[in-house]
């Protein structure tokens, strides 16, 4: 990644498991060109780490703060941090 990429790690709260959550994040990673993963949590909230071009990664984190149509988001937990070696796609894990 180049001084222009940005990497996050993000825990999504509120109602974002069992409403696709995960798909619709995995989509949206896809069509920004971001790089990263998506998966639930024991606690009931949805992490992911979301890394590419800056300007699409603030995208991400403003879709994540809406999600997809069933869900209901009450808060976005955001904590840049360092680029993670040999990541490729966008994948949804356990």
């Amino acid at each position: 990644m180049n001084e222009t990429s940005k990497t996050a790690l993000v825990r999504v709260l509120g109602r974002v498991q069992g409403v696709s959550f995960r798909v619709w994040a995995r989509d949206e990673a896809q069509k920004l060109g971001l790089v990263g993963w998506v998966r639930n949590e024991a606690d009931g909230s949805v992490a992911a780490l979301i890394s590419g071009p800056e300007e699409a990664v603030t995208r991400m984190l403003e879709r994540l703060h809406e999600g997809p149509p069933a869900a209901w988001v009450s808060k976005v937990v955001t904590e840049f941090v360092e680029a993670p070696e040999g990541v490729s796609g966008f994948r949804i894990t356990r």
